[in-house]
């Protein structure tokens, strides 16, 4: 016979237990990456930052110095003044890092149009980072054209690498809710270039040229992380990683790890992914 239960009193009940902090839920789409899922923007700012500073910890310990490639728009902004402070300030060893730009517009570095602008004033400026490891695109160039051959220049030299592509320990890159990523924006000519590392990329819907890094240089890095959020994003969110393939229309769906040791994950937050199917429950 079971024995019935003996209520405790108030005196000698036991105190609440602690909340448990489950683990962000990963769905493992196969070759279109892993999806991590957090809860809100401020949870993808700090989950990117950590990834930033463990990415840069990696490539130090194993190979001297981390490359990484940053993106624009406004999660990267938050990551870089989390970065900015400490732990992090301390915690990553700033002066072997070099930093590059996926992208960028053909804007002044004093703009707060420009991705390497802002992301100089907002966290680089404040971090020991050795200014000649910054490399922003130079829009104060004569054409774009010129942009972009100066900083494929900039990147061979970097990378002391003549002739293959460019292989960075981290690229960040956001994407747009037409699917575009970097300055790969649908059906622009920038999408068939496999041979050039960077090139200017004339985009119609803005009537302007943007500067943008390669798909091959993009999918040669190491770790390649998406960081996507809002419900704006969420029906393209779903298309690009749940939908058929249509690269030109969607040139997010471009980037694939080129190595075999590369991996792509997407840190995206759950109203970024309230459309997806949830493969892994």
């Amino acid at each position: 016979m079971r024995a019935s239960p003996v209520p405790a009193s108030p005196a000698s009940a036991s105190p609440p237990s602690p909340v448990t902090r489950h683990p962000s839920p990963t769905l493992d789409l196969g070759p279109r990456g892993d999806v991590i899922v957090v809860d809100d923007g401020s949870a993808l700012a700090a989950a990117a930052a950590e990834r930033f500073a463990r990415a840069v910890e990696e490539a130090v310990a194993e190979r001297g110095q981390a490359f990484v490639a940053l993106s624009g728009g406004s999660t990267p902004k938050q990551m870089g003044r989390i970065l900015a402070r400490e732990p992090y300030r301390s915690r990553i060893p700033w002066d072997r890092v070099q930093v590059f730009w996926g992208d960028e517009r053909w804007v002044p570095l004093g703009s707060e149009e420009s991705n390497a602008g802002e992301a100089m004033r907002g966290f680089l400026d404040l971090v020991p980072v050795p200014r000649a490891h910054i490399h922003p695109w130079d829009t104060e160039a004569e054409e774009p054209q010129d942009a972009a051959a100066a900083y494929e220049a900039t990147l061979r030299q970097a990378f002391a690498d003549p002739d293959g592509i460019p292989r960075f320990d981290l690229v960040l890159l956001g994407m747009g809710d037409d699917g575009h990523t970097a300055s790969l924006f649908p059906g622009t000519r920038a999408l068939s270039e496999m041979e050039p590392l960077a090139v200017a990329n004339y985009v119609a819907k803005f009537d302007a040229v943007r500067l943008t890094l390669t798909a091959p240089v993009l999918n040669n890095g190491r770790e390649i992380l998406f960081l996507v959020g809002g419900p704006g994003k969420a029906d393209t969110v779903e298309t690009v990683l749940d939908g058929p393939e249509n690269p030109v229309a969607l040139p997010a769906q471009m980037i694939r790890p080129a190595q075999p040791d590369g991996k792509l994950r997407w840190l995206i937050d759950e109203d970024a992914a309230a459309q997806l199917r949830r493969r892994g429950s």
